[in-house]
């Protein structure tokens, strides 16, 4: 008997409770996340247990993410969308950070408030609320 993993279910359920920002700030990445902290008051660290790795065209490609846990039950998490000239999600290839905000429900206003603070950094050129139902590669953000 053979046992397969339904990553359909796998990705639905990491899915439930999040919302999905698409930042255009074409910086470093490290330079990015402390601008976030400084700025912004966040403590984003570089979470080296969840990097992605996607192999393409026979190479291996990393995608960093950095993580900021708040001591309720909300987690944020930033992956750099590029490596390489390759995306972790294809789809969006023109976003250069995905911010994906997971756990407890996050109301509308302070959504807002989020993206507006994200605007006011000047290496931010757009914020974006993405459309999980949009999303073509879920699985890359899965981990």
């Amino acid at each position: 008997m053979k046992l397969q993993l339904d990553n359909k279910a796998l990705t639905d359920d990491f899915f439930a409770d999040t919302h999905l920002l698409g930042i255009m700030a074409p910086i470093r990445n490290y330079l990015f996340a402390w601008q976030l902290n400084n700025h912004l008051g966040f403590q984003f660290r570089l979470n080296t247990d969840i990097d992605k790795q996607l192999r393409r065209k026979e190479r291996q490609y990393f995608f960093s993410v950095y993580q900021h846990v708040e001591n309720t039950f909300l987690s944020y998490y930033l992956y750099h969308n590029h490596c390489d000239g390759e995306s972790l999600l294809p789809e969006f290839k023109h976003m250069d950070y995905l911010w994906l905000i997971k756990g407890d429900e996050v109301n509308y206003e302070d959504l807002q408030q989020l993206i507006n603070s994200l605007k006011s950094l000047s290496s931010v050129q757009m914020v974006a609320e993405l459309n999980n139902e949009l999303i073509k590669n879920k699985q890359h953000l899965v981990f």
